[in-house]
Order: structure tokens, then C-alpha cells, then sequence
């Protein structure tokens, strides 16, 4: 006769199945099988995600191009030599573009 496994097996099998169901769950597992199963709303997602990294990317190169513009203005202002000849020399590279 086949020896049968003990109660204990049964307790200890059911509480690690337990324990797998709730990693899963708090993995959101469920919903990323659902996205995979819809290629439209995976693509929209994704669309969605490059359009807010393209804003996001835009708006911090302006905030840092103004700091950039504002720090430069200031040095110039104060009549540095090195810093002058930069700011000059940039102005002319400008203008020089626009001719």
C-alpha cells in the first residue's frame, strides 16, 4: 500500500500557496497579463509615457537654459575680463548665425 503524505504536508503546502497568491497579487500580476493580452493599450500607454518623458525633457532643458541665460547675464554685469570676452564672443557667434 502507498504510504500517504501527513496532515502536516497538506497545512505547510496550502500556506506556501497562500504565501505565492499574495507576492502575485502585490505584484499585479493579473494586470499585467491583462496589458500584454491588448496590444492597443499597451501601444497607447507607451505613446502616453513618451509624450510626458518629451514634455518633461523640454520643460527642464528651458528651466535650465534660463538659469544658464540668468547666471550669464549677472556675470557679465560685473565686467569680468574672461567672462566678458566669452559673453562677446558668444554674441558674435549669434550673430554671425543670423546673417
Amino acid at each position: 500500500m502507498a504510504k500517504l503524505p501527513q496532515r502536516g504536508f497538506y497545512a505547510t503546502l496550502l500556506k506556501r500557496i497562500d504565501h505565492l497568491n499574495r507576492l502575485l497579487e502585490r505584484a499585479n500580476l493579473v494586470e499585467f497579463m491583462q496589458l500584454i493580452q491588448s496590444p492597443r493599450r499597451m501601444l497607447f500607454l507607451n505613446f502616453m509615457a513618451g509624450v510626458a518623458r518629451g514634455f518633461g525633457i523640454a520643460v527642464g532643458f528651458t528651466i535650465i537654459g534660463a538659469i544658464f541665460v540668468y547666471v550669464l547675464t549677472r556675470l557679465a554685469s560685473l565686467n569680468l575680463p574672461i567672462i566678458g570676452e566669452f559673453v562677446a564672443q558668444l554674441v558674435r557667434i549669434v550673430e554671425q548665425q543670423l546673417h
